[in-house]
């Protein structure tokens, strides 16, 4: 067989070779590590993963690409499964009332928090959406991002803003090297006309929204924000469950701030993941293990907005429930794009090893989106999603934090980031 890119001589090749499951309690730490590794690729899929050099049935010719992996770490393409990437504005303005100790319901009520973003995103054309989200999906993948989860839940009521923001999603999906799988959340807010009712909006988006979304083909998941004044458990499994009739998988935002019950929520609708979770009860932990739900956890947004409550991310691995990682970027409480940030404050933070971490953004990041079958670990049949790090183990990457490690990106076999570039 011909091999159209090769990858030789790698000091550490980080496979996640295994059953193409969501990972738990100590195969957490299992990323099959192989010392001077090679990797060789046939088109956008795997052919060999190995050490030391390639068999003689794999034929070079002058048209192969040869990367040399001496003094670099390579490891699957990351999975960034928890993102607001498609939106309008914003809002560095709240950072000075924040320091002061504004409350964020005091912000809310000065037309800023989630209201400025609705705003800025339903003012948004088209055009100037998809830019902004470009933008940072060229920024994801120079930090080693190849597939990424979209949430919309910026139009809210306004359900045209909701498909506008799904349709930049699709298009993007269509156009940048960044496989974007998406998410419809209107049941991000309640709006301003439907506090005093809120069963009514409920009634709106399972009657009409999820129908329109489903005929369009927009979403692949449906997301609730269920928490204290925003929707309650029994609202949020309304929707989920009316979702789950248009093929939409459920997800949660879960017991973020308040212990309402997500968590067990979750694991009752057999949710693909519940995320945030920083006051998840021990119960709906246990709950959670039972039915396999993943824990998608966002370190980075208990950072950003100081809290000092991060999501108990050893409790619920020894508990046994599978734990990935993401971002959260979002304009508001999580304004980053940087994976590799994200992974350090995991291991500084939570005090998760290495081996946690990086199989939190392989394997199981693809697993929180229903693609462990085809990514998040380097095996024969998979998709060649790679990244080649700078770095001569995968401790270093955490260890200097705060910089890009990444030398070259790979997605779907062909090189699209090196030298600091994106590559088309």
């Amino acid at each position: 067989m011909k091999a159209t890119l090769v990858i030789k001589n790698i000091d550490n090749l980080i496979t996640l070779k295994g059953d193409n499951k969501p990972r738990v309690k100590e195969s957490l730490k299992d990323i099959g590590i192989i010392k001077n590794g090679t990797l060789a690729l046939n088109g956008e899929k795997i052919i060999y993963v190995g050490e030391g050099e390639l068999p003689s049935d794999i034929i070079l010719d002058e048209n192969t690409v040869v990367l040399d992996g001496t003094g670099k770490t390579v490891t699957p393409g990351l999975v960034d499964s928890h993102t607001h990437l498609v939106h309008g504005g914003s809002r560095e303005n709240e950072l000075a009332m924040r320091l002061k100790g504004v409350p964020y319901l005091d912000i809310l009520a000065a037309g800023g928090g989630i209201h400025s973003t609705v705003k800025s995103t339903r003012e948004a054309t088209f055009e100037q959406l998809y830019n902004k989200a470009k933008k940072s999906l060229d920024t994801m993948l120079g930090f080693g991002v190849t597939t990424v989860e979209s949430k919309s839940g910026y139009g809210i009521e306004d359900f045209g803003t909701e498909l506008k923001q799904l349709e930049v999603a699709d298009k993007l999906n269509d156009n940048h090297p960044i496989d974007i799988v998406s998410t419809f959340m209107a049941a991000h807010a309640i709006p301003k006309d439907y506090k005093d009712n809120p069963d009514d909006f409920v009634e709106i988006i399972i009657r009409d929204m999820l129908p329109e979304v489903a005929k369009r083909k927009l979403a692949k998941f449906c997301d609730v924000f269920c928490e204290e004044g925003v929707f309650t458990i029994e609202q949020s499994r309304k929707i989920l469950l009316a979702a789950r009739e248009y093929d939409m998988e459920p997800k949660l935002h879960a017991d973020e701030i308040e212990p309402l019950g997500g968590a067990e929520l979750a694991a009752e609708i057999g949710c693909i993941t519940a995320d945030h979770l920083i006051a998840a009860s021990d119960i709906g932990i246990e709950k959670m293990a039972e039915k396999g739900v993943i824990a998608n956890l966002l370190p980075g947004t208990s950072f950003n907005l100081q809290t000092g409550k991060f999501a108990r991310a050893r409790y619920m691995i020894e508990k046994g429930v599978p734990v990935s990682l993401s971002t959260d970027y979002n304009p508001g409480s999580c304004p980053t794009e940087n994976l590799q940030l994200i992974m350090s404050f995991a291991s500084l933070i939570m005090k998760l090893t290495p081996e946690e971490v990086i199989t939190g953004v392989t394997i199981n990041g693809a697993a929180a989106l229903g693609l462990e079958k085809k990514i998040g670990s380097l095996e024969i049949g998979k998709k060649g999603d790679i990244v080649v790090f700078d770095a001569p183990n995968l401790e270093y990457i955490l260890y200097h934090f705060g910089v890009n490690h990444v030398d070259t990106v790979v997605k779907n076999g062909k090189i699209v980031y090196r030298d600091k570039k994106i590559i088309v």
